[in-house]
């Protein structure tokens, strides 16, 4: 198929673009700020910019707007810019040190990243939760400043955190709206589809699944061996976080004294199994009890992968984790398979709509994390092309419109359960798709535009700012 080198350089999102390994709670608003604060070091020490001669970065500062001064301190955002200053990174932070570097860094008022002088920077006052001034580029915006020793400014920055961990300057940002796309430039592909009507024909021609041509894809970019240690690196890091999950118990951080359950649904549950009952809702309790492990870990602040949020990191690996259970066909080859499908219905979703619960409400991150999960298992158990694609329209399309409304500014309630009852969806939608034939009244297409022009049209206290919806009347209540 010929296809335009622009085109090419816009539809290209890597598998590992939207899984990406991090800490909790929330991937725009903990790995955004992180990862800006660390982006911003670089540019300070960096020569991109018109450094006065002889002059010295001795203070830096930060300031958080829109949906990240809102639910900042709920979403550990401004605790994410302290390590991003101190030189971490969502990859490669300890959340067990976490605590105490940001404790240290506070009681010293300075940070010392390595390979940085020391600067002055003092959490209290030099990092500022702004409700009043949003940026206009998007909700999740961030600006950082560099300062000499007199308090002349030297350097200034704006970033937005875009969803999913994605961050992007304010002259990126710009551009990327100039193109009409998201995606990740440079990179040509052989299957540059930039949505499913596009997938389906280049399936349809070239006879292969949207995991196959999603594999070659990324092989034009790395070694098939590197591919797939890559891919069993994602799920390992995903079956990690759903252990931890179902090991720990006691009462989450952050004030709402709500206490884990995984553990404790899941010992239950293990009793069940054993007495060999029979139990018509024993899929969907071992789904909801995934799920909730892997929320439950991300709400702790413990590592996680974005899949393709932290918000929604759970409905996707307890799909799989259900397909490895409950299917004695599942092996590591269909693992990667339903890893790849779903990155290329995850791709789609982002380029034409949103995975940011602060752009388009939660139906952007539960909604679109059912949508690739649904496709992934609908690809793994013999689907076409055509019911991958239906099952994952069918998810999404009994997401929408939902609300991102954490009460207190947590990703705890309602995001927990939701990531159970958003994995319960994905497998009802592939088991409806794979009984059908393909052809449906609805294409994913008309779901995502109607996903983007909700979110468009939706209020902002109902994305991420934690102004209404359950935000608020649980506590009126």
């Amino acid at each position: 198929m010929q296809v335009s080198v622009r085109r090419q350089l816009r539809v290209f999102l890597s598998v590992f673009d939207l899984f990406k390994i991090g800490i909790g709670p929330s991937s725009s608003h903990t790995m955004g700020p992180m990862t800006a604060a660390r982006r911003f070091l670089d540019e300070v020490a960096g020569d991109d910019w018109p450094r006065p001669a002889g002059a010295k970065v001795d203070r830096i500062a930060a300031s958080l707007h829109g949906s990240l001064a809102y639910t900042g301190i709920g979403h550990g955002s401004d605790r994410a810019v302290v390590l991003g200053l101190a030189g971490e990174t969502p990859q490669n932070v300890d959340p067990d040190q976490a605590d105490g570097i940001v404790a240290r860094i506070a009681a010293g008022k300075r940070v010392s990243p390595p390979g940085h002088p020391s600067y002055r920077f003092d959490p209290a006052t030099d990092l500022v939760l702004d409700r009043k001034t949003p940026l206009t580029g998007h909700a999740n915006g961030m600006a950082f400043s560099a300062y000499d020793a007199g308090d002349r400014l030297l350097l200034k920055r704006i970033y937005y955190s875009i969803g999913g961990g994605f961050v992007v300057s304010e002259e990126e940002l710009q551009r990327m709206k100039a193109k009409g796309s998201v995606t990740t430039e440079g990179k040509k592909v052989p299957y540059p589809f930039k949505n499913a009507v596009e997938m389906l024909s280049m399936a349809a021609k070239s006879g292969l699944s949207i995991a196959d041509m999603k594999r070659i894809n990324e092989e034009t970019q790395m070694s098939r061996e590197e591919l797939d240690a890559g891919l069993d690196g994602i799920w390992s890091a995903m079956k990690g976080c759903i252990d931890r999950g179902l090991s720990q118990d006691g009462i989450m951080p952050g004030g709402l004294k709500v206490r884990r359950r995984a553990r404790q649904l899941h010992d239950k549950l293990q009793e069940q199994w054993q007495q060999n009952r029979p139990n018509p809702l024993l899929a969907n309790d071992w789904l909801s009890i995934y799920a909730m492990a892997v929320n439950e870990e991300n709400a702790a602040g413990g590592r996680v992968v974005t899949a393709p949020t932290n918000g929604a990191a759970g409905t996707l690996p307890a799909v799989l984790r259900y397909w490895l259970h409950f299917h004695p066909e599942a092996d590591q080859p269909s693992i990667r398979d339903f890893l790849l499908t779903a990155a290329a219905v995850g791709g789609i979703i982002k380029t034409n709509a949103s995975i940011s619960g602060a752009e388009v409400g939660c139906q952007g991150e539960v909604g679109s994390a059912s949508a690739m999960a649904a496709a992934g298992l609908c690809a793994v158990m013999g689907g076409t092309p055509e019911q991958v694609e239906n099952a994952a329209e069918i998810a999404l399309e009994h997401h929408l419109g939902m609300t991102c409304d954490p009460v207190g500014g947590l990703v705890q309630v309602p995001c927990i359960e939701r990531n159970a009852l958003g994995a319960v969806k994905a497998v009802t939608a592939a088991s409806l798709a794979i009984k059908g034939d393909g052809t449906h009244f609805v294409p994913l297409d008309a779901a995502i535009e109607t996903m983007r022009q909700t979110g468009l049209d939706m209020n902002e206290k109902y994305k991420e700012t934690s102004l209404g919806g359950l935000a608020v009347n649980v506590v009126e209540c």
